[in-house]
């Protein structure tokens, strides 16, 4: 409840920046914006599945080529109430994994060959399980209307600083128009206010999907200890830049990128995800772990 009513605020605060702008420009200027960013995050919330998995060489695999693997993935979908997503494997060497599609119907859950070197079985069920929470909470629906609200600040903001001239001191007479100052602080500030806002909502819905996540497998020690894994892994394997897609991913692609660079992180830091799954762990009366391997890696 705590995550869902900050990403309600967090919602209403790129509102309220986007009303503000489009209240200081004109009602003509907000209503196109709008139009724009929805017409674009609309086709990005149909086809991004599609794109995001062709851009990481993502394969489709069959549960004969990876039965194991499917094995999870199935089970984990019956605990979490939701139809079992589609899974793709993608040949990198970081290990990582990602969920996307518009609604459980349409779910994916994508992991690296990476992860399946790294993780043993218990720890890869953890990081399934919290795929499975991002697609069982709609999160994918929830990062679209916060990207079109942001996409509308910015174009908008774009618009400020191309025409400025024509804002700037308009009917200055009649107390109309923007000063300088305010036409420099809507095309500088709005944006980066913007961006802030919508990282902020991406990290509550990792704490949720992490929550989530831990309540389907019944295990959150093991999600902490793969969330360890994984960031050690991305820090020691640094991937091509493709920061489009950063926030899909479990941990991020650019863990090892430090200083005023995390402020921009569509992450929490791992050491408090890692914190309050443990504080979890301590107050679930039991634990769905025994049975799976906790030594070695998994093997598909």
């Amino acid at each position: 409840m705590k995550n869902q009513i900050k990403t309600l605020l967090l919602l209403g605060v790129l509102s309220v920046v986007l009303i503000g702008i489009g209240a200081a420009l004109g009602k003509g200027f907000l209503i196109g914006a709008l139009v724009l960013s929805l017409a674009m995050n609309v086709g990005a919330y149909f086809f991004s599945d599609k794109l995001v998995l062709s851009m990481h060489g993502a394969q489709e695999v069959s549960p004969q080529q990876a039965p194991g693997l499917h094995r999870m993935v199935e089970e984990l979908s019956r605990q979490a109430g939701i139809p079992k997503p589609r899974v793709f494997l993608m040949h990198e060497a970081q290990p990582n994994a990602f969920a996307t599609g518009r609604n459980p119907e349409h779910g994916v859950v994508a992991v690296t060959a990476g992860i399946l070197e790294v993780l043993n079985e218990r720890e890869l069920r953890g990081v399934l399980a919290h795929e499975l929470a991002h697609i069982k909470n709609r999160d994918i629906l929830v990062s679209t209307i916060a990207a079109a609200v942001a996409s509308a600040v910015t174009y908008l903001a774009h618009a400020v600083g191309f025409f400025g001239s024509m804002f700037m001191g308009r009917d200055e007479d009649e107390g109309e128009g923007l000063s300088p100052l305010q036409t420099l602080a809507l095309a500088l500030v709005a944006p980066i206010a913007a961006t802030l806002i919508q990282m902020g909502i991406s990290r509550s819905r990792e704490y949720l999907a992490d929550q989530t996540g831990a309540e389907i497998s019944g295990d959150p020690e093991a999600l902490a200890m793969a969330l360890k894994k994984l960031e050690a892994g991305a820090m020691a394997l640094p991937v091509e830049g493709r920061p489009a897609t950063a926030s899909l991913f479990i941990v991020s692609p650019f863990a090892g990128m430090q200083s005023i660079l995390s402020l921009f992180s569509t992450h929490p830091r791992t050491e408090e995800r890692v914190r309050r799954l443990h504080e979890l762990a301590s107050r679930m009366p039991s634990s769905r772990s025994r049975g799976w391997s906790t030594a070695l890696p998994f093997a598909r």
